[in-house]
């Protein structure tokens, strides 16, 4: 289980209290100033610093220091109930599908505000011209085996990440499939989507990523 962390010491015991059973979280630590990885092993959760700022820079970081054939990817803000990851984790496993990504339902006022359910929407029409895929969300929540994924060669190390993984698997013939989960409001304020001018910075990066004809 890979969680991508940036200052969330507040919701990391929320998290990793929801870690299913025998799964190992990677706590992936982009430069926390708030005691973060002190909370993560605290709680049992492996730290892995990655200096380099970046969401796909923490994603990639922990997906390169996984050791499991299955590697799970999932927000620390306690938007996202890790134990959702089960049954996705189980169908990789079965063959069922290459990618499972989790498609957000918001639960409650402010879980996902205006702005950026709006930009999500735009990436995910420019994701169905780009590939056919007739996919709703470009959530973080998500399972894949790990050899497959590293074999994809991503390269981005911003906001990117989630939507080049995805790009770049519809491109080899990878399966994908997408599920409801339940999305909540999060515990702090966001470094992307909580702000207009976060939003559409995450929307340019994977605009970019969506212009390139490789992806990449």
């Amino acid at each position: 289980m890979v969680l991508p962390c940036l200052n969330e010491a507040g919701a990391l015991p929320w998290v990793l209290e929801r870690i299913p059973p025998g799964w190992r979280a990677l706590v992936v630590d982009n430069g926390s100033t708030d005691g973060s990885a002190e909370v993560a092993r605290a709680y049992g959760a492996t730290v892995v610093p990655e200096p380099r700022r970046g969401f796909g820079a923490a994603c990639h970081a922990g997906l390169t220091a996984a050791a499991a054939d299955v590697v799970c990817f999932c927000d620390c803000d306690a938007s996202l109930d890790p134990s959702l990851l089960v049954p996705f984790v189980r169908e990789v496993r079965e063959g069922g599908a290459d990618l499972v990504l989790g498609r957000r339902r918001p639960q409650g006022r402010g879980a996902w505000p205006a702005h950026a359910r709006a930009g999500n929407l735009a990436l995910a029409r420019m994701l169905r011209r780009r590939t056919g895929l007739r996919l709703h969300d470009l959530g973080p929540l998500r399972a894949a085996r790990r050899e497959p994924l590293l074999a994809l060669g991503l390269t981005d190390r911003r906001s990117g990440y989630p939507l080049q993984m995805v790009v770049r698997a519809a491109d080899a013939g990878w399966r994908i499939a997408e599920y409801d989960v339940p999305y909540l409001p999060r515990t702090g304020a966001s470094k992307v989507t909580g702000t207009w001018r976060g939003t559409w910075q995450a929307v340019r990066d994977m605009s970019r990523v969506l212009a390139d004809g490789r992806a990449g």
